[in-house]
């Protein structure tokens, strides 16, 4: 399914005069919340009950992210993250039944897309830790384009841009396979290249090294500041380092430069602690050009509302 709206609606006027904050899956609270179904339980279910345990669940998902897109509308949050988790079992191997209940809900997934684009809602997605393009193992690759295909799909179904706006983050994947990597990106599906963005990690690709595969894939970076961090031990936000990446991931957004994506966070017990704090106690000044940024903190809504009254430039 070709996706229904026109790139160029989003190619103009988009430059923030401020920071856009953005949301990640749920709120603290139960107002953004997701069910899901494991699929030990769902292979327990007789075939003839998986049709309708999975049109129940995906139904009442879709109705809680039209409550999710309502919530950012409401909150002037311009940025979203789409949980990967939305439709369970909708990747399982040798199982038609989740692409089948997804067919079947193509209008109401439209529908909230068009609502998303009609509230000016950027909407994103990070698919799981399992996504491995450059795996040693064939089965692993395999499973983990089926995983990349399948949200492309549903991001198609809603009528969303493929391109970066609408971006599925990723990250570099088994370590020492940089040309793999940028092979793996050069053979995806368009619905899934047109979108893919990488972003650095704390242990096996660090910010530079994901910049290069970033270049050479022809594809954006989403520079995690504590990812960086972590990965180069630094002992400070204001290392000279991170406004040198911003500037250079900003190149591998082009032509549009101002839909850069960044993600932000703090250490939760200490500065280098890979876990996530509840708020963001510190904000790196080069931060404060970044068009849009996804607060990857675990107090969630809190924290953006707290961010924004320490940082009222934002929104």
């Amino acid at each position: 399914m070709e996706a229904r709206v026109n790139d160029s609606k989003f190619a103009t006027g988009l430059a923030a005069a401020h920071p856009h904050l953005g949301l990640v899956c749920i709120t603290s609270t139960a107002e953004v919340r997701f069910r899901t179904i494991t699929r030990t339980r769902y292979l327990k279910l007789p075939e003839a009950e998986r049709y309708a345990g999975l049109h129940e669940l995906y139904t009442d998902n879709l109705r809680r992210l039209e409550g999710a897109i309502t919530y950012c509308a409401e909150h002037g949050i311009r940025l979203y993250r789409i949980s990967s988790q939305l439709f369970p079992m909708s990747d399982l191997p040798g199982d038609p039944t989740g692409p089948q209940v997804l067919q079947d809900l193509a209008a109401e997934l439209a529908n909230i897309g068009w609502r998303a684009v009609a509230q000016a809602i950027r909407i994103v997605m990070h698919p799981d830790q399992f996504v491995v393009l450059n795996s040693e193992s064939p089965a692993i690759v395999a499973s983990s384009l089926a995983v990349m295909q399948r949200h492309a799909l549903t991001l198609d179904m809603m009528g969303l841009p493929r391109t970066p706006w609408t971006a599925m983050c990723i990250h570099g994947g088994k370590g020492g396979r940089v040309e793999q990597m940028v092979e793996a990106i050069s053979q995806l599906p368009p619905n899934v290249r047109n979108r893919v963005a990488l972003e650095n990690d704390e242990h096996a690709y660090g910010a530079n090294e994901i910049l290069e595969i970033c270049r050479r894939a022809g594809v954006p970076m989403i520079f995690d500041v504590h990812h960086h961090i972590c990965h180069d031990r630094l002992d400070s936000l204001e290392d000279p380092s991170i406004a040198d990446i911003l500037v250079a991931a900003r190149e591998t957004w082009q032509p549009h430069p101002e839909w850069q994506l960044t993600h932000l966070s703090n250490g939760r017990d200490s500065f280098n602690d890979p876990a996530h704090h509840d708020f963001i106690t510190n904000l790196p000044s080069a931060f404060r050009c970044v068009p849009w940024i996804e607060v990857e903190a675990k107090a969630k809504e809190q924290a953006i509302a707290r961010l924004r009254q320490n940082w009222p430039e934002a929104e």
